[in-house]
């Protein structure tokens, strides 16, 4: 796929760490909800550093909307990112990812590892589906809930919170484990998605396997 300037045309904190960038739209352009991009920022000596991040729009949108997490002190690409402003550019380059809508199921995510659902929930909601999906979110803390009043208008009850970092009345305590997944998945069988960090997933899937729940069965990128 060749690679695509883009003009930057709006940017807004989701979160305290997290950005929605909306840029441009090449003519042509699609991917399929779940999927990213590399995308690196063009500016002198940043062309070159590429990093991947998810689209969170819909493919029908006649823009592209990125939700990304920030990391400032790590002085790399998301740093670069807190730096941008609007009429900016961004250059894209592959269309990747793993995870797409197999079927109804439970969705698991650990912080920005949620942005791949983000445009999947979004298209089950324009296509009138999202049934009886549920999404597991893990944070550290209720400030670092992405797109919170979203999810919950989307889902309702089948919108679960944990925090790790945080005890309230209205979420749950700790971290994800094989406890918590019994209690909230309703069907073995079914779909689970899994995005997160790489030691999260790890742990998570053993669990999973622990609950009887097939390999098979599991949607996963690691974030």
């Amino acid at each position: 796929m060749p690679k695509h300037q883009v003009r930057v045309t709006s940017i807004e904190h989701l979160t305290h760490n997290v950005l929605r960038i909306v840029t441009e739209k090449p003519q042509g352009h699609s991917f399929i909800p779940g999927q990213a991009t590399e995308i690196s920022i063009n500016k002198t000596g940043w062309q070159e550093e590429t990093r991947p991040f998810t689209f969170t729009c819909l493919p029908s949108e006649p823009y592209l909307e990125f939700s990304i997490k920030t990391y400032p002190d790590h002085k790399g690409v998301t740093n670069e990112l807190l730096q941008l402003k609007v009429s900016d550019e961004l250059i894209l380059h592959d269309v990747f990812g793993t995870i797409n809508y197999q079927g109804e199921g439970t969705f698991i995510a650990g912080g920005a590892g949620v942005t791949p659902f983000i445009a999947i929930f979004r298209s089950l909601r324009a296509e009138n589906k999202i049934g009886d999906n549920k999404l597991l979110f893990a944070n550290k803390t209720s400030a670092d809930i992405i797109l919170k009043d979203e999810f919950n208008e989307m889902l309702g009850k089948n919108f679960i919170n944990i925090l790790s970092d945080e005890e309230t009345k209205e979420y749950a305590f700790g971290q994800i484990n094989e406890d918590f997944l019994k209690a909230n998945i309703d069907d073995t069988s079914e779909k689970i998605y899994l995005c997160g960090p790489e030691p999260m997933m790890d742990a998570i899937e053993k669990q999973l396997g622990s609950l009887g729940v097939n390999a098979s069965s599991v949607v996963k990128e690691a974030f």
